[in-house]
């Protein structure tokens, strides 16, 4: 096996492994992901900016995404404006999606949960993309998962690096 500093053009050779590879295989996965997302949406009668909300939601409510999701939490997620924020929240609220709790210490407080009627709508919605990533899992030896789990991190914490100070030229 190769090591980077045995190859310093690594990730540019344009074989199953260089990036070019690497970018067109990220691109149609997030492509098919954008396509079902787009399509839940559709059936539900949202919005592609309330779906991200419902994601952060989720995500918040699972403990992936830190803390619990606020308002606040999810305009510097999303990148909206307060206004914006307060559309989309009073949008999916009126829809059962999300559900709006006053912390019991801070009333200020507000914590955004995902509706459980909603999330039972979107598991069965989204359950052959379950299964599916399932049956690739099962492809693959833990060893192998692990390897695939630490450059999916690596390349969020790229993607939020990205975010925070924008693309270099």
């Amino acid at each position: 096996m190769r090591t980077a500093d045995e190859s310093p053009d690594r990730g540019t050779d344009g074989g199953p492994t260089g990036l070019q590879s690497f970018a067109v295989l990220l691109r149609r996965m997030n492509s098919e992901f954008n396509r079902i997302t787009h399509e839940f949406a559709q059936a539900q009668g949202l919005h592609p900016t309330d779906m991200q909300a419902l994601v952060a939601v989720l995500d918040a409510d699972r403990g992936e995404g830190g803390p619990a999701m606020t308002p606040g939490r999810l305009r510097e997620q999303l990148d909206l404006t307060s206004g914006a924020v307060t559309a989309c929240l009073d949008r999916l609220e009126r829809a059962g999606h999300i559900r709006r709790v006053r912390d019991s210490g801070d009333r200020r407080v507000v914590h955004l949960h995902y509706a459980a009627p909603a999330k039972r709508v979107a598991r069965d919605f989204f359950q052959p993309l379950a299964a599916g990533t399932e049956a690739a899992r099962q492809q693959f030896d833990e060893d192998e998962l692990l390897v695939v789990v630490r450059f999916l991190h690596a390349m969020n914490d790229e993607l939020g690096r990205l975010r925070r100070t924008g693309p270099r030229p």
